[in-house]
C-alpha cells in the first residue's frame, strides 16, 4: 500500500516539477532555442549513493520537444538516452545543504557532449523570475516587497548553513579523524 500512495505522490509531484520547469523555460526565448537543437533527445537522471533505509527516489527521464520544452516521461524510463545525469545523493543533508548555498552536489554526466554543454548552460544561467509571476496576481509593488522579503529569507538560509558548515568543518578537524579529540 506505501508503495502505491507513494508512486501517486511522486506522479503529482513530477507532474508538477514539469509544469515548473516548462513555465521557467517559456519565459527564456533562448533556452528553448538551445533545447529546440536537441529535440527528441532524452535525458535520464538518476540519483547515486541515496540511504537505503530511506525510500528510494525514481530515476527521472525526460524527452526535449519540438518546442524546446520538456515532457517527463513517467515512471518507465526509456531503453536510449542521449543524455545521462548522476546526482551523488549519498549524504542527503549535505546535498540539501549545498543547494541552499547555491553550491552544485556531485553530478557524472554521460552522453552527447553538445547536450550536456546545453544542459549546463541552462543550470547557470537560467532562473525563476518569481516576483514578474507575482506581479500578475497582486501586482507590482505588492510582488516586489514579497520578493524582497524571500530574498532576504533565503540569503538568512544561505548564512546560516554556510555557518553550520563551517562550524562542522572546524569540529571534524579539530577532533581529528577518529571524533577523538588531539592528543
Amino acid at each position: 500500500m506505501f508503495q502505491s500512495v507513494q508512486a501517486l505522490v511522486q506522479g503529482a509531484v513530477l507532474e508538477r516539477a514539469t509544469l515548473l520547469v516548462n513555465h521557467v523555460l517559456s519565459a527564456e526565448p533562448v533556452a528553448m532555442t538551445r533545447l529546440q537543437r536537441h529535440s527528441g533527445s532524452a535525458l535520464q537522471i538518476g540519483f547515486k549513493g541515496w540511504p537505503s533505509f530511506l525510500p528510494p527516489l525514481p530515476v527521472l527521464a525526460f524527452r526535449i520537444s519540438p518546442a524546446g520544452l520538456v515532457e517527463w516521461l513517467g515512471t518507465t524510463p526509456p531503453t536510449a538516452t542521449e543524455l545521462r545525469i548522476e546526482v551523488d545523493v549519498a549524504n542527503p543533508a549535505a546535498t540539501l545543504a549545498q543547494a541552499l548555498t547555491g553550491e552544485r552536489p556531485g553530478v557524472e554526466i554521460a552522453g552527447d557532449a553538445e547536450f550536456a554543454s546545453d544542459v549546463n548552460w541552462l543550470m547557470d544561467n537560467l532562473r525563476w523570475d518569481i516576483e514578474d509571476d507575482l506581479a500578475r496576481f497582486i501586482g507590482a509593488a505588492p510582488a516586489r516587497e514579497m520578493s524582497r522579503l524571500g530574498r532576504a529569507v533565503a540569503d538568512g538560509l544561505r548564512t546560516a548553513v554556510r555557518t553550520v558548515r563551517g562550524a562542522t568543518a572546524h569540529r571534524s578537524v579539530a577532533t581529528g579523524s577518529e571524533g577523538l579529540p588531539p592528543r
